[in-house]
């Protein structure tokens, strides 16, 4: 069992946290007071080979693999988590194409993406089908060679932003078994029938897109089905498996730009005569810290490591995800603890 990186694993980790430095931290409170993004940067993350580096090598990509990917993920939200997502989540679905799609969409779909060309996402929540994605309601009804669709979605990512969209509808609303009513079809933004309305005011990943869509008689080729219909929610799962452990791996990149901003805050703090990293009791906060973002890393690896030899481990998946977004929650806590008053005034990223 080897715990360590591979040389180009660690070159990864070191060019993205220099990017991401570079790039990121000087506008970061811009677009998150603005909400707003400057698509020169992800542009240049594309001709950096940042973008889509699990695309495999004939569409443009880098043929790595999920590990990689949590390593970006890591990296760059270790500098701000709403501009990694503006970069990263351009490539937002474009694991189903990659597993399920045809050579032709492949070709189509995910060429484009790692050149920063286009972008893409995915759409399945609606107000009234989140985390119980069968209840989606957005239908497509074939007539000849078309797929005419109705409907509306929430919260999704790029969705003003987005050249075209995978989506997750219902093509046979008969089906006795809710779980083989959905299909998923590709949907081109720039198509009649297709609104996007930006949604403004979240409470954090400001520098992302995020909409509210409708489909209004919306025509689209039987061509765009990706897969075979009926089987859009087993695709659903394939892709949320990959997300939860990039949410994971984001988490950790959190924790550990917390448990750094405190490191350098009690290093530097002078109080009654010494630092305040002389404090045991702040001690027991920057190891509980350094604990949790490192054990939560380890998940996060492991999870990503067994994906990329074949095996999706739906249980050490989940537990990542749980356990990270639990444990940064905490090391948020804990840096404004050992940052006391200076958190008040001071911007913190992480």
């Amino acid at each position: 069992m080897d715990f360590e990186l591979t040389k180009e694993q660690r070159d990864i980790a070191k060019a993205a946290r220099k990017f991401a430095k570079g790039e990121f931290a000087d506008r970061a409170e811009e677009f998150d007071r603005e909400e707003t993004f400057d698509e020169a940067i992800f542009k240049k993350a594309s001709e950096l080979g940042f973008v889509g580096i699990f695309i495999d090598e004939k569409y443009g990509g880098a043929g790595l693999g999920t590990l990689e990917q949590c390593i970006l993920q890591e990296e760059f939200s270790a500098v701000d988590l709403g501009m990694s997502a503006a970069v990263l989540s351009a490539c937002f679905g474009s694991e189903i194409i990659a597993a399920y799609g045809t050579e032709e969409q492949k070709l189509n779909y995910l060429s484009p993406l790692p050149r920063g060309e286009a972008v893409m996402g995915s759409a399945f929540t609606e107000p009234d089908a989140g985390s119980d994605l069968a209840a989606v309601r957005a239908t497509a009804v074939r007539e000849g060679d078309e797929f005419v669709i109705n409907g509306s979605k929430i919260f999704i990512t790029n969705g003003t932003r987005a050249d075209y969209l995978i989506c997750f509808i219902q093509t046979d609303p008969e089906n006795t078994d809710r779980h083989r009513r959905h299909s998923m079809i590709m949907v081109e933004t720039d198509r009649e029938g297709f609104k996007a309305k930006r949604l403004l005011g979240k409470l954090g990943i400001r520098a992302s897109d995020t909409a509210e869509l409708s489909f209004n008689n919306l025509r689209v080729p039987c061509s765009n089905l990706v897969g075979e219909p009926g089987n859009g929610f087993a695709e659903a799962m394939y892709l949320f498996n990959l997300n939860r452990i990039g949410m994971a791996a984001q988490a950790v990149g959190m924790a550990r730009s917390a448990l750094e901003e405190s490191l350098n805050h009690v290093k530097n703090r002078i109080t009654f005569g010494v630092p305040l990293a002389s404090n045991q009791s702040i001690q027991f906060k920057l190891a509980d810290m350094y604990t949790w973002m490192h054990a939560g890393r380890n998940m996060v690896y492991e999870a990503a490591w067994w994906i990329d030899q074949g095996k999706i481990d739906h249980k050490l998946i989940a537990a990542a995800k749980a356990f990270c977004g639990q444990m940064v929650v905490q090391c948020a806590d804990m840096v404004l603890r050992c940052m006391e008053d200076t958190a008040i005034w001071q911007s913190i990223r992480f």
